[in-house]
């Protein structure tokens, strides 16, 4: 017979007990799996030796980003880059756009894609063409959206590449900076999961990259066959590649101001909720051992607060609601510590102190994205 030491409730101290197992764990993934880049030191060299980039965009009806965005990435100060843009049978004006572009700058070369061609709909065969075509080793991709946060975008990304035995960066790619609670949800939602691809990286698990800002050499890319592996998902250009061939030892992360990008966030809870749902597609490939650490997470966090909930209602001593509400302060300045210092790290602004909130409004949207998924399976890129 279980004999209570807390509280004269048997059922109330089995529940805290497992309340305070569930907080140890959170607090393992607080501050020593998803906290590790919060409090990471870079120590980079910069490289005399600045080798030529290819820099690759797939586009498919972007004529108003192209036209923003581009002369922004042709203008960077790099000495030797040029600019591949995999027109994806675009029925805009794009076509015309990008051939006045050609015509103004050398270093920019347009590939066309008819629409028949495509036949797996989603990006990776425009941006597998454009890597076919790319002149150069050094690949950094981003997309049409994407603008460089400064001169120096190509020169911070590629100045990790100095060190022989890196084959990918995997970057920061952040959302502007505009009023409104849809904003600062996808702001948070991509420093969240910043802040867990780079903690993963740093501890020998990379398991992901964004396509909007990421680089890897093209004979990597030749050598481990491309997408050929997940060619049949439409989505995970990126994570998917990543997932499939990062390393320890092959792969590292640049976060730093100048090498960031930065692309116009949604603006309509509806086509942020499809852009969500596309992202999330591509977890269920992820290798068993980072479903795994991403899953346990999820798991314990879900029971943290669910156990939360019914301690507060049910329980009436002092002592027990004294160590709840103990445990409950104590997580919540730990995860707003590492927010906040992730927050400086990437330049966000304006999150933390709605940082608690959003982390159980993530909690709950996110399986009902991916139950979404289970019955809708349409993912097409644009």
């Amino acid at each position: 017979m279980f004999t209570p030491l807390i509280t004269n409730d048997y059922r109330i101290e089995l529940l805290l007990y497992g309340y305070m197992l569930a907080a140890a764990i959170q607090f393992i993934y607080i501050w020593f799996v998803f906290g590790r880049f919060a409090f990471f030191k870079k120590k980079t060299e910069a490289s005399a030796v600045l080798p030529p980039v290819s820099v690759v965009i797939a586009a498919k009806n972007e004529y108003f980003n192209l036209n923003r965005n581009l002369p922004l990435i042709l203008a960077q100060d790099y000495p030797n880059f040029e600019v591949v843009v995999v027109n994806d049978a675009s029925d805009d004006d794009s076509p015309e756009l990008l051939k006045n572009f050609s015509r103004e700058h050398e270093n920019l070369n347009v590939l066309t894609i008819q629409e028949n061609l495509n036949f797996f709909r989603g990006k990776k065969f425009p941006l597998a063409l454009g890597i076919k075509a790319a002149k150069n080793d050094l690949l950094l991709l981003t997309d049409a959206d994407c603008r460089p946060s400064g001169n120096f975008w190509i020169r911070e990304m590629m100045t990790n590449f100095g060190d022989k035995n890196t084959q990918i960066v995997i970057g920061f790619g952040g959302y502007e900076r505009k009023s409104g609670l849809l904003n600062k949800l996808i702001r948070f939602d991509t420093l969240q999961i910043a802040m867990q691809y780079f903690s993963m990286t740093l501890n020998g698990n990379p398991y992901m990259g964004v396509g909007r800002n990421l680089a890897y050499r093209k004979s990597f890319f030749n050598e481990k066959k491309g997408f050929i592996s997940h060619y049949q998902v439409p989505s995970g250009d990126d994570d998917l590649f990543i997932n499939s061939n990062a390393t320890k030892q092959n792969t590292t992360i640049e976060w730093r101001p100048d090498s960031q990008t930065v692309s116009y966030p949604k603006t309509s809870f509806s086509s942020w909720w499809t852009q969500k749902r596309r992202h999330l597609r591509t977890g269920k490939f992820y290798k068993f051992k980072h479903k795994s650490i991403l899953g346990i997470h999820y798991l314990s966090q879900l029971s943290y607060f669910a156990l939360l909930a019914v301690i507060l209602i049910f329980a009436r001593d002092i002592i027990t609601l004294g160590i709840v509400l103990g445990i409950l302060v104590l997580r919540i300045l730990s995860q707003m510590l590492v927010v906040k210092k992730t927050m400086n790290k990437v330049k966000e602004k304006n999150l933390l102190l709605f940082s608690p909130v959003f982390e159980l409004f993530f909690m709950i949207i996110n399986p009902l994205l991916a139950l979404s998924n289970i019955f809708d399976k349409e993912s097409r890129w644009k």
